[in-house]
């Protein structure tokens, strides 16, 4: 058993009741009391105060795998893996009666926290996910992150229980565990093998790959300083399925990629050389480009099946060639310097999920009226955005969150009044007296998870 770090003067009080993320810290959890009096346990993950949106109360929080007769404690939970992931506010956690109840390091469970959420949990998400997830009891967990280093044991390569997940190491294995390794992984084809980190400079190839050259989902991700080459890409099956590419120190070069015309999911990350073969890539249903600029979507025209775009930091200003690429249904633009007009956004009509957040320009909604699948909005950080009235063009809107819009007032959101689809809106507005008026006025509570799979929607 992990031994919990001391008390000290800087230790919180538990429990407590957090009305910020101030005093909120990794590891911490809290008991989500459920319809037969038993309890589940959320987790905190992790806190980012420097974001440029919900600094004071957002957190990412975890679903344990837990069931109990009563509250978690330290020692209870120990070992328990995490079912589910989402961004969260901290009214997640004050719901029915929620208190921070104490700590366990997460190194302890070695619990990680991915590093691309796109699922974002309402205020009473919680309970009715964790009673779908633990009381049916034959539910197995959705996703689990394994991390597993040399010298491999017997723990690392227990049986995988999760619909999906990661096996991860962020330093280089010996051959011989790498071999042990790749056997075992052999009988989980639906598991991503992730090399990320490499604090200690150790991965500097992909060499390691030729003991893998079955893997359908392979990540190279967060391997800035040590990463010289992708290279070792060619040792990965050709019908390769997913594949994400981290920042590097180094521009490398994607011409290899051309190799994988079945990839349907790809994550591309800083700058790189060959960025062209994105047009090669016919068979993506599933593309993020994080801290890319291009002059314009020319690139992505032949996609024809691409159904999912992240446009993530970068400079791409000009999104006029939007509704030529693919049938897309969800659309992601986060933090993009410059972008003015996403007026292309109007012409999607497959669209089913919109994601906006922090374009500090943007000013105006679209009309929405050809938009006729939408369902889903997200907005957040969006403080140019004052005018509501374009959503309710949207024909088939159910559900709407918005987090950080502290500059909106109730009364904003009267033009969704009556909207005949409309079923959960999650009313981020600044304050508890805002949010609740909100929903008085719209006598609707927020009941739903926004989740940013397009496959879920």
């Amino acid at each position: 058993m992990a031994v919990l770090p001391p008390v000290t003067d800087a230790t919180p009080r538990y429990p407590f009741v957090p009305k910020t993320n101030a005093n909120l810290e990794p590891g911490q959890f809290w008991a989500v009391p459920l319809s037969d009096g038993r309890f589940a346990c959320g987790r905190v993950l992790s806190v980012d105060r420097d974001r440029p949106y919900g600094a004071r109360t957002m957190f990412v929080a975890g679903l344990l795998d837990w069931l109990g007769d009563k509250p978690p404690t330290a020692d209870s939970i120990a070992g328990a893996r995490l079912l589910e992931v989402g961004n969260a506010h901290v009214r997640l956690i004050q719901q029915d009666g929620g208190t921070i109840l104490g700590r366990r390091p997460l190194y302890a469970d070695e619990l990680a926290v991915p590093h691309d959420i796109r699922s974002t949990w309402g205020y009473a998400y919680l309970k009715p996910r964790a009673e779908h997830l633990l009381l049916k009891g034959d539910q197995p967990p959705q996703w689990e992150i394994r991390a597993v280093a040399s010298p491999l044991n017997d723990e690392m390569l227990q049986p995988f229980k999760a619909r999906t997940g990661i096996v991860q190491f962020q330093s280089m294995l010996t051959d011989v565990d790498f071999a042990r390794l790749a056997e075992w992984l052999r009988a989980y084809p639906h598991i991503t093998l992730r090399a990320y980190g490499s604090y200690d400079g150790s991965i500097m190839n992909l060499e390691f790959l030729r003991y893998f050259p079955f893997v359908r989902r392979f990540a190279a991700d967060a391997l800035y300083h040590s990463l010289e080459s992708l290279d070792g890409l060619r040792h990965l099956p050709e019908d390769l399925e997913g594949l994400t590419i981290g920042w590097t120190k180094r521009k490398l070069d994607l011409s290899i990629l051309r190799r994988f015309r079945d990839l349907k999911t790809f994550y591309l990350e800083g700058p790189t050389t060959g960025i062209e073969v994105l047009s090669d890539l016919t068979s993506l249903e599933d593309l993020t480009l994080r801290s890319i600029t291009l002059p314009d979507l020319s690139l992505l025209l032949p996609l024809n099946r691409l159904l999912a775009l992240d446009l993530k930091l970068g400079g791409t200003k000009d999104l006029g060639l939007l509704p030529r690429i693919g049938k897309l249904r969800y659309l992601e633009l986060w933090m993009i310097k410059g972008l003015t007009d996403i007026s292309a956004i109007g012409h999607l009509p497959h669209l089913r999920y919109l994601f906006l957040q922090d374009l500090r320009r943007v000013e105006a909604i679209p009309d929405l009226s050809k938009a006729v699948e939408l369902r889903r909005v997200h907005l957040q950080s969006m403080k140019g955005i004052r005018d509501l009235k374009p959503l309710a063009t949207a024909p088939a809107l159910q559900e709407l969150l918005l987090i950080d819009m502290g500059h909106l007032k109730p009364d904003d959101l009267r033009c969704l009044v009556g909207l005949p689809n409309l079923k959960a809106v999650s009313a981020g507005l600044g304050s508890l007296k805002k949010n609740e008026a909100a929903e008085a006025l719209l006598g609707l509570r927020d009941t739903t998870q926004f989740t940013g799979d397009w496959r879920e929607v």
